[in-house]
């Protein structure tokens, strides 16, 4: 029991730590400023659309209709095999001089399809902001003009924007909110735009690319900054191009900054607990910078600070143990108040915070299949195509 006691003990202390992490990043990570009229850059809206047939049309349609005065808008079509194609040609033309619709090229083998795509739509765009966003995403009226005034406002080389996720399914729900819960409560997302001040500069700029992060589901540079870089040719190797390209930005020494889309842009990543399986699968290693020994340990980790502690509680029920189920009590409470804050923060539905352990536990089914498809030589298929 001794042991026990010690792990719970040390969970304990590390949920009051992502506490306090999570309630700055509560006041700090805020929405893109608002602003009413429209600003003077060029903005270049870059979309790489691959067997998008649920979601382009949608897209297009919110990004079309904004009121920002100086844009366009760029859609590779990545070889889809669905009716992407004509849905782009339909809108082509419903949106002339404004949409510009391309064919991608043959992906070379040294790069992924992402990256691929975004460096063919950099090269056809011409704006002084290229704004990248998934085919999956929906923005707000008046989105472009809120992500100009950003970058002239906080006077910023890139920023992305995470958006609200639209959950309907159970595993929707009881997964997709662990990502966001994972950032939330372990980086503090000021240092994505500025030096800790309790760091000093030395070591900051030893460390700066620790603190960046991004979400490629929204991600937007000024031309210079994405030249700077080296653009996604820097990163084309890369299943997580968003965090390397935000790596990348830090040790250039450029600006930064990370903003919540709830107001501003929304995103349905997935629509089934196949689709959300396969979408993270091609990932999860790569979150772990590729270490087995790493992924092991984290999933021990979280089966330690996340699970265990529902099972101790029902257990110290059945013993009787006091300080067992005192110790639990306050693990438990601990989880599920910063699951409802999150799910209040970005309007979800706050019944599903119960389900964090479900959450948890799948996790760990895929990273045991991870692990598997390492050490078999296993490789990963997104929409058709190896990873």
């Amino acid at each position: 029991m001794t042991l026990l006691y010690w792990l719970l003990s040390s969970a304990l202390l590390y949920l009051l730590g992502t506490s306090l992490i999570l309630a700055r990043n509560r006041y700090e990570l805020t929405s893109l400023p608002k602003k009413s009229e429209s600003g003077s850059h060029k903005i270049s809206v870059c979309i790489p659309a691959r067997n998008e047939e649920k979601n382009i049309g949608q897209l297009l349609d919110a990004v079309c209709t904004q009121s920002y005065n100086h844009f366009d808008v760029h859609v590779l079509d990545d070889q889809s095999t669905d009716s992407t194609p004509s849905i782009l040609n339909e809108y082509s033309q419903k949106f002339p001089g404004l949409l510009n619709v391309y064919k991608g090229k043959d992906k070379p083998d040294d790069w992924v399809g992402k990256p691929w795509a975004c460096s063919q739509l950099a090269e056809k765009s011409d704006g002084d902001i290229l704004l990248f966003l998934d085919a999956d995403t929906i923005p707000e009226p008046g989105f472009l003009s809120r992500t100009e005034q950003a970058f002239s406002e906080y006077q910023l080389d890139m920023l992305t924007v995470w958006p609200r996720q639209i959950m309907k399914s159970f595993w929707e729900q009881a997964v997709l909110p662990i990502v966001y819960y994972s950032f939330l409560t372990i980086l503090p997302t000021i240092y994505v735009y500025r030096k800790p001040r309790w760091m000093p500069a030395s070591l900051y700029r030893r460390m700066a690319s620790v603190f960046a992060a991004a979400c490629g589901q929204c991600i937007a540079f000024t031309r210079t900054a994405y030249q700077c870089i080296g653009g996604h040719q820097s990163v084309k190797s890369k299943v997580l191009e968003d965090v390397e390209i935000a790596r990348q930005a830090r040790r250039k020494g450029l600006h930064l900054r990370m903003f919540e889309g709830v107001d501003s842009i929304s995103c349905r990543m997935y629509r089934s607990e196949s689709e959300i399986f396969e979408g993270l699968r091609k990932n999860l290693l790569a979150g772990f910078n590729h270490s087995i020994p790493r992924l092991s340990a984290g999933l021990l980790f979280h089966l330690i600070v996340f699970v265990l502690p529902f099972f101790t509680l029902i257990t110290s029920l059945l013993l009787p143990d006091a300080f067992l189920f005192f110790l639990s009590v306050g693990i438990v409470s601990i989880i599920l108040l910063q699951r409802l804050i999150i799910s209040t923060w970005f309007r979800w539905n706050p019944a599903y915070a119960f389900s964090h352990p479900i959450g948890i536990l799948w996790f760990e089914r895929l990273g045991a299949v991870k692990i598997s498809d390492h050490l078999t030589g296993r490789k990963t298929r997104w929409k058709d195509r190896e990873v």
